[in-house]
């Protein structure tokens, strides 16, 4: 059973960290100034706009200023300024106990799905993966992925669709709503983290592999049985991706359908998950229907307990 954390209200506390890569301050600022003008207080963490070569901080700096905000029962939200890499190296240094008695929003994707992960799997907790500081930047706040965020925090129910997609398998898919980035997803493997899809809707998405590293992380996933028993299988984009001297061969998209076609539940193209701008906030671990048809896809979120 998901236990779904308090939705917010005005005058609540989110806390910024950045838990992985390292963010100028000033590439956050927007984000922090947007989050006060929607009614809520902010806690802006040490690792913001902290620098220790390509991360935020030491592993045991990045650790504290993470454990810190979750510890804090003030704070109703964390906010991952940035993902990158680095959460993977600490996840096993913190101390989610009273993170458990005091569940509260995890915000963020790309090396966030650490988090997503191991939280879903350890401790039955919803998290939200959703767009992080950078997305608010040059207006940004104003489109539809950034106030997606804005909406899930107040506990409007997501309801999302896209269009056909000429590789979709048409169908119907209950069952809880989990994934991210491939790269992590496919990392976690074989750890207690890793992810259990049996029965679940998993999304992925990903960003600046070569081609060859997403057929071999599909392939990973694949021999791992984790594409085996799924509810729903939703691909994301995949972006800013690279070849070889001697190309690869195939578009991703073939790709990715080679590796589903035989399956015989719900399959999506093309879904707004992304590190672009196409990025709706997804309340992992919570109840979805992913209803595949032959003109659009619509995802529901069903579980509007509160």
């Amino acid at each position: 059973m998901i236990r779904i954390p308090p939705y917010l209200s005005p005058g609540d506390t989110i806390g910024v960290v950045c838990p992985a890569g390292f963010m100028p301050a000033d590439k956050s600022a927007t984000c922090l100034t947007v989050l006060q003008a929607w009614g809520y207080r902010v806690k802006v963490g040490k690792t913001v706009g902290h620098q220790f070569h390509y991360f935020s901080g030491t592993d045991a700096e990045r650790a504290a200023d993470l454990q810190e905000m979750l510890d804090d029962v003030s704070v109703k939200a964390i906010l991952c300024a940035r993902g990158g890499y680095g959460l993977s190296r600490i996840i096993d240094a913190l101390d989610f106990t009273i993170f458990a008695q005091h569940p509260k929003w995890l915000i963020g994707f790309s090396d966030v799905t650490v988090l997503h992960a191991h939280i879903h799997e350890q401790l039955k907790i919803a998290t939200l993966h959703a767009p992080m500081a950078g997305a608010f930047n040059e207006g940004g706040y104003e489109n539809e992925f950034v106030q997606s965020l804005r909406a899930a925090l107040s506990g409007k129910p997501g309801d999302y669709s896209c269009a056909a997609h000429p590789f979709n398998k048409t169908g119907i898919a209950k069952g809880q709503l989990i994934g991210g980035n491939l790269s992590l997803v496919a990392h976690l493997v074989g750890s207690r983290s890793a992810f259990h899809t049996e029965g679940k809707i998993l999304f992925l998405e990903d960003i600046g592999e070569y081609i060859y590293n997403i057929d071999r992380m599909m392939i990973q996933l694949k021999r791992s049985g984790m594409l085996d028993n799924l509810a729903g299988l939703i691909i994301g984009g995949f972006t800013e991706l690279k070849d070889t001297l001697f190309p690869f061969g195939q578009e991703i998209d073939a790709i990715l359908h080679d590796h589903v076609r035989s399956f015989d539940y719900p399959v999506c193209f093309g879904f707004p998950v992304s590190h672009a701008k196409e990025n709706y906030a997804l309340k992992e671990g919570v109840e979805h229907l992913l209803h595949v048809s032959t003109d659009k896809v619509i995802l529901t979120e069903q579980n509007l307990a509160i």
